[in-house]
């Protein structure tokens, strides 16, 4: 059941409360990314009796939603307008929310050819540490002198702020969409992407699994058949890349750690125990392995990536250098300086 409700005041007196009495607060909405990052002690600051589209206007490319509006909601309204969230952000559960969309910063297949989702936030509201409901950016692509501090927001896991209210840049779908399969190994795979990206080939998703490789074609008809007759492959069913998004392929059903590797697109296969699967045209690889932590890191760092864990660990995020970890501290101790919006969730320092 839809239903509309501006909660930012209660949102904003449960903040206060915290502040003042150095409460930890625990943000959630749908809990559906719950698996990331390290576990967080605190009171629970539930964002989904805040939500609601505020506005939407197709003829202008921008929706304005609250934090705890449903994902598929948003979705819904989009595609009445044959509109779409382009980055394809993955739901990973039936409850998933816009704020945790953004605070996760997790983007699905298409993400290498039409940006992340930092890319689309135009601006947000945000509750501060220092208890005050602000408002960064806007609803137009150039309104930001200085620092974006909405975009930063984006993959940011709660730890800056609470996010209330968000508007994104929203694109039309693609006119024409065939997703098609190939048989070849991973380094041909590889070969064949390096290839065809310095083309002019529509390609909006590719995925290889060792055997296979999955392409999505998108644009115009013309451009997509003349892609088609020149790739050849056969038909795949374009449920395909949903699975792949939401993480049901068979790949993913074995008991062993899931990582996720984060690497230059044109890195040759990385030699690790276990499972991989390949994805964003080889800029993400999905690991399946019981190798220990150090090892998988390496390799990752090897060939100029990193490596994270989609459990709930101590360690789930690759460590920081330290220039780094003073930028995320200053950052933490200018937005939040009393440490009480989701403390250590990526870091045990931040």
């Amino acid at each position: 059941m839809r239903y509309d409700h501006d909660n930012s005041a209660a949102l904003l007196e449960q903040v206060n409360y915290a502040l003042n009495e150095r409460i930890p607060l625990r943000i959630q909405g749908g809990n559906s990314k719950a698996m990331l990052g390290r576990r967080v002690s605190g009171e629970v600051l539930d964002t989904r009796s805040h939500r609601g589209i505020v506005s939407y206007d197709p003829t202008e490319l921008v929706i304005t939603a609250r934090a705890g509006t449903p994902l598929a909601e948003i979705e819904a309204a989009l595609d009445v307008s044959g509109q779409m969230l382009p980055f394809e952000p993955p739901h990973l559960g039936a409850d998933a929310t816009l704020g945790g969309m953004v605070a996760s910063g997790l983007s699905g297949p298409r993400r290498p050819w039409a940006g992340s989702v930092r890319d689309y936030v135009l601006g947000t509201r945000v509750i501060t540490g220092h208890g005050k409901l602000l408002r960064f950016g806007g609803e137009v692509m150039k309104n930001v002198a200085g620092y974006d501090l909405s975009r930063l927001m984006a993959g940011s896991f709660g730890c800056l702020g609470l996010l209330t209210e968000v508007s994104l840049k929203v694109l039309p779908k693609p006119r024409q969409c065939v997703s098609l399969y190939l048989e070849m190994d991973t380094h041909q795979a590889l070969g064949k992407l390096a290839q065809w990206g310095q083309q002019p080939i529509p390609i909006s998703a590719a995925c290889h699994d060792g055997n296979l490789l999955h392409l999505r074609l998108e644009g115009g008809e013309g451009s997509v058949q003349s892609a088609c007759q020149r790739l050849g492959g056969e038909a795949l069913d374009s449920r395909y890349w949903k699975e792949l998004r939401e993480q049901r392929l068979a790949f993913f059903t074995t008991p062993e750690p899931l990582w996720r590797l984060s690497l230059p697109i044109n890195a040759a296969p990385v030699d690790l125990p276990g499972k991989q699967l390949v994805d964003w045209g080889g800029a993400q690889r999905w690991l399946k392995s019981d190798a220990p932590s150090e090892v998988i890191r390496d390799a990752a760092a090897s060939v100029g990536g990193h490596a994270t864990l989609l459990a709930v660990d101590e360690s789930s995020f690759a460590p920081l250098t330290a220039p780094l970890l003073r930028y995320h501290q200053n950052l933490k101790k200018q937005l939040d300086p009393l440490s009480i919006f989701n403390p250590g969730r990526m870091y045990a320092e931040v």
